[in-house]
Formats: C-alpha cells, sequence, structure tokens
C-alpha cells in the first residue's frame, strides 16, 4: 500500500489544471484549514457523493496503566469521524474511476463547456494542417 501525502496530491493537481503549484498549495491548505475550523465548531460537513466529516464527545471514563495497575481518569474529548459516501463507497469497490466519469455522465453539458479553461493556454495555430491528403484528393474527384 503506497501512501499518498499533500505535496503528491498538490502536484497532481496542479499538473491536470495547467495550475502553478503554489496556488494549488494555497487553496488545499486554506480547504483544509476551514474543515478544521468548521469541526473546531462543532459542524457537520458533508460532501455529496463524498462523505460527512462529524465531531463525536467521548464520555469522561476510567483508565488503567498496565504497568502499574494504578487508574486514572480521562477526561471527555471529542473526535472527528468520517462516514463514505456512495459513489465513494462505490469507487473503493470498483475499478477507483469513478470520480470524474460519473461526473461527467450527471453532468455533461457543464464538462463540455469548459473542455478547454479559459485560464489554460490554448492550442497553437500553427503545425500540420488538418486537411490530409486524402481528403483533398477525395474532394478533388
Amino acid at each position: 500500500m503506497k501512501t499518498t501525502t499533500k505535496k503528491d496530491l498538490i502536484d497532481r493537481i496542479a499538473e491536470s489544471t495547467g495550475t502553478r503549484q503554489t496556488l494549488v498549495k494555497v487553496v488545499v491548505q486554506e480547504f483544509f484549514g476551514e474543515i478544521t475550523s468548521e469541526l473546531a465548531k462543532g459542524n457537520r460537513l458533508e460532501f455529496r457523493d463524498f462523505g460527512v466529516f462529524e465531531t463525536k464527545t467521548t464520555p469522561p471514563r476510567v483508565a488503567q496503566i498496565p504497568r502499574t495497575l494504578k487508574q486514572v481518569q480521562v477526561p471527555a474529548g471529542r473526535r472527528v469521524v468520517f462516514r463514505v459516501g456512495r459513489l465513494m463507497r462505490e469507487g473503493l469497490n470498483g475499478n477507483g474511476r469513478w470520480q470524474l466519469s460519473r461526473a461527467r455522465r450527471r453532468r455533461p453539458a457543464l464538462y463540455a463547456a469548459t473542455a478547454t479553461p479559459a485560464w489554460r493556454p490554448a492550442a497553437s495555430t500553427q503545425g500540420p494542417s488538418s486537411v490530409t491528403a486524402s481528403s483533398t484528393s477525395a474532394a478533388a474527384r
């Protein structure tokens, strides 16, 4: 099993969107910061089809130190719980390529309009002509 780091994610997002890594890093870090601050406020975060982040309160309890068998009080605390969404569950149990293909099937017009984003440099108009020799000879007949 390979561990993917935040840097790996930033590199992949920057490459796939054609955006600078420094900008992607700021956005990703801000996103993680917002998740943390919302959870600290006690709010629930729901990302449709991805999953739900929420906090649960653990009650205070008595624990025992194994070496000395001394009992200690453990105060109440909060922990983060993540429940997996439907599409993530399908992606984990399927081929893992669910996100983009499913999103394109659900909203094809949205993705057709943004096939080449405005911020991405346009393809060069110079170079080989799109008209091939076979199509010109067929038109001449």
